[in-house]
This record gives structure tokens, sequence and C-alpha cells, in this order.
């Protein structure tokens, strides 16, 4: 009348038994979880430095492109200047000499330097250029006669020299250059005397000036900041003004 009797305990167990994760279970979901974010975080590191390595390769290229475009133009324009690419300096041999305890440039060396300042510009102003260029160090160098801050004095008058011909508006560099261009030495060139630092094989070699072209890393590129003027001392600026005239 009343039909079969459901099997006793049986719904009521299946009804009120809760769904629990056993803890096996949720040690399994946790370490799949963790090698999923570890799988994503190698995956973005290894895209980072990939992209790193791709952009100082790069660098390089575009660096070494600028550096053997400026010497091609270079040897066409004046023999003395000789274009170093793989430490990025420019010198001009026995025309970048000075006398002994000396630190005005010969004629040839000027002329050397009215040559390849032009040229230079033209580098920075090219698409490799634009982006990694920094600026052109001249540094002046000595013989070892002497004490080195003797020296490092001297050193520095010589680059200083150089630097006051770039800068002063009678000098032959100056002459046929637009004022954007002018504006373009007073920012991209700085002075620097390195003593008898790298020293060459004779003295009459050792005395002498290059221009070292620095550039910017893949990290300082965005950040740096190019100074607006020169370095050198207003005094030794206006004595060299005197010696030119």
């Amino acid at each position: 009348m009343f039909g079969k009797p459901a099997a006793p305990g049986r719904a009521r167990d299946e009804g009120e038994k809760p769904f629990w994760i056993s803890f096996a279970d949720l040690m399994t979901a946790m370490m799949i979880l963790f090698l999923v974010v570890m799988v994503a975080s190698l995956s973005s590191v290894t895209q980072r430095i990939q992209q790193a390595e791709q952009g100082e390769k790069q660098r390089g290229k575009d660096i070494a492109k600028l550096c053997q475009d400026l010497k091609l133009q270079a040897s066409g324009r004046n023999q003395t200047i000789v274009v170093d690419c793989h430490d990025n300096r420019i010198s001009f041999g026995e025309a970048g000499r000075f006398g002994h305890n000396q630190y005005l440039l010969n004629s040839q060396g000027q002329k050397a330097l009215q040559d390849v300042v032009p040229l230079i510009l033209d580098a920075a102003n090219s698409e490799e250029g634009r982006k990694w260029l920094k600026q052109v160090v001249i540094e002046g160098f000595t013989d070892t006669d002497g004490s080195y801050l003797y020296n490092l004095h001297l050193s520095l008058q010589r680059s200083e020299w150089v630097m006051c011909s770039l800068l002063d508006s009678r000098s032959p560099v100056q002459q046929g250059l637009s004022e954007e261009r002018q504006q373009q030495i007073r920012s991209m060139f700085l002075a620097g005397g390195v003593s008898f630092n790298n020293a060459k094989e004779s003295k009459e070699e050792s005395r002498r000036v290059e221009l070292r072209m620095q550039f910017f890393g893949l990290k300082d590129k965005d950040g740096a900041v190019v100074q607006d003027t020169p370095v050198f001392t207003t005094s030794a600026l206006e004595k060299c003004q005197l010696e030119m005239r």
C-alpha cells in the first residue's frame, strides 16, 4: 500500500555530505599554479634578455657604421686624420703633436681640425649619430718629463686651446658654419687633460691631442643629459683667445 521503503540512511547521507577538496588535490592545484607563474616569469625574463642582447647588437652595428662612414669621409678629406673605430678615437698623426712644454697646435693640426669637425657634426646628425653619439672629448697628452701634476695642467692647456679654437668666431673652424652648427659644437665638445697616461713609444708622439667619441649606452640613452657648455676654465679660454690673435 505504501510502496517499498527506501534504504535506510542512504539518501540522508548523500544529501548531508558536503563537497570538500582533499588536501592532496589542494596541494596539486597550488603546485600547478606555482609552475604556471614560474613559466610566465621565466618567459618574461628571457624575452627581456633577448631584447637587451638584440638592442646591444644593433647599437654596436650603428656605432660601427657611424665610425666607418666618418673614417671614409675623413680619409678623403685629409690624409693626416686617423679614425680608430676600435677605440672610437680621432687623431692627427704628426699634425696633432705639440712642441716641448707647448700647448699651441701647429698650422697642420689646425687644418686637420678644421677639416674633421664638420665631418663629426655630419656624423652626429646622421640617423645613427642622433641615436647614440653623446659627446666628443678633446684629450691632451704629454710626455713623461716633469711631475704628473705639471703634465696634467699642461695636457689640460692643450685640450683647452683646441677647445678655444673650436669656439672662437675668428677661428678657421668656425668659418662657414651656421649658428646651429656652432651651437652644436658648444654642446657636444668637451675638454679634458690626461697628463702622460697612455703615452706612446716616443716623447714626440706622446705630446699630442686626440678626439674621443663617447656614445650612449642602452640604459642611459633616455635619461642622459648632454652638457650645454664645454668644460674648461675661463682664464684658460681668455689666454687662449689672446694667443690666437
